[in-house]
């Protein structure tokens, strides 16, 4: 199945996500409205500003919880009906009901989801670390900044899917256990992270224009509002760009993201199935990445010895040793001899 195809067929999902965001845009406007009542019965500016840093801090708390147990058993649910779209090439007719059962099935409850999405988003961005910013080669040249600013931005969108293609394929190998099946993802995206981050480049370009839009549409429509009902241009213009933002990102995570999610999984797993996971890489990983060290550990996988790996220049590991002379006649050496082959002088 194509990207697009998958996308509309598991669209539900994306109802359900931007029904989780209007919910919290609907909480934080009361509590706003509440904070603001409360700030009035004090004529200390102080006051106002105290009301309003607890409203951020419920905002946080509330946004916690709207994640932890709502959005973590959407997400669960999207990506396990996506991995296997891929795999048979065909959605169930009701895709969040076997989402929720197959999440069930696979991690048993979303605590045990929430533990390897952890050390799975840890083990990514530990890795990407190790591989090093593809953009530090554009740091000495004069006036590339910007670009070295959107070099990093690219990297970055494209590690806030790498998690849940990793995660994807735990339901496409359902075989073994989850976090063996988790660990085994982790080596496929360090076997391809440059493709990855090759489509993350066209990800950026719709990220950015499709929050553009969302974003103007958003204040266009509420300024339009408000003006009808006739608030005032002072109360009228904040109101605006404050539920323009929520609505607009809460637009983002339900459709756009998931979008850009069914893409990159669509990239990953068109090549997760022919990649060949050898058992000396898991070491090599382990010695760039704690997280991955531990998700390996809770895989019951027989820990393979650490390997010291330095890719700060891939090209130094492939460059042959270097030759050894005849400190008497300059010949090269053999390696491994304990006498020259030219003139007999011991080594």
């Amino acid at each position: 199945m194509k990207a697009g195809e998958v996308y509309r067929k598991t669209i539900q999902f994306c109802w359900f996500k931007l029904l989780v965001g209007v919910l919290h845009v609907v909480v934080a406007g009361i509590l706003l409205a509440v904070m603001v009542g409360l700030s009035a019965l004090f004529t200390s500016q102080i006051a106002g500003v105290i009301m309003f840093l607890i409203w951020l801090l419920l905002l946080g708390i509330i946004y916690y919880v709207f994640q932890h147990y709502l959005g973590y058993l959407l997400k669960a649910g999207h990506v396990a009906v996506i991995a296997r779209a891929f795999r048979f090439g065909t959605v169930s007719d009701t895709p969040f009901r076997t989402g929720a059962q197959l999440v069930k099935q696979r991690f048993g409850n979303t605590n045990v989801y929430f533990v390897i999405d952890k050390l799975v988003a840890g083990a990514v961005k530990q890795l990407q670390n190790a591989f090093g910013n593809v953009t530090n080669i554009l740091k000495g040249f004069p006036g590339m900044g910007a670009l070295t600013k959107l070099g990093k931005m690219i990297i970055d969108i494209s590690l806030g899917y790498v998690d849940e293609c990793c995660l994807g394929y735990t339901f496409y190998n359902d075989t073994q256990n989850s976090y063996k099946s988790a660990a085994d993802g982790v080596v496929i995206y360090a076997q391809h992270w440059k493709l990855l981050l090759k489509n993350a480049a066209v990800t950026l370009c719709v990220v950015l224009f499709a929050m553009i839009v969302v974003i103007v549409a958003m204040m266009l429509l509420l300024g339009a509002f408000f003006s009808l009902i006739g608030l005032s241009l002072k109360w009228g213009g904040l109101i605006t760009f404050v539920l323009g933002l929520f609505i607009a990102f809460a637009i983002k995570h339900a459709f756009i993201d998931t979008w850009i999610m069914v893409k990159m999984m669509s990239t990953y797993l068109s090549v997760a199935p022919t990649t060949e996971i050898t058992f000396d890489l898991y070491g090599k990983l382990r010695g760039m990445s704690t997280k991955f060290g531990q998700l390996i550990k809770k895989a019951d996988i027989d820990p393979p010895p650490v390997v010291p790996v330095d890719i700060s220049d891939e090209n130094e590991q492939t460059k042959p040793p270097t030759p050894k002379f005849c400190l008497e006649c300059g010949e090269i050496l053999i390696p491994g001899a304990k006498f020259c082959g030219n003139c007999g002088n011991k080594v």
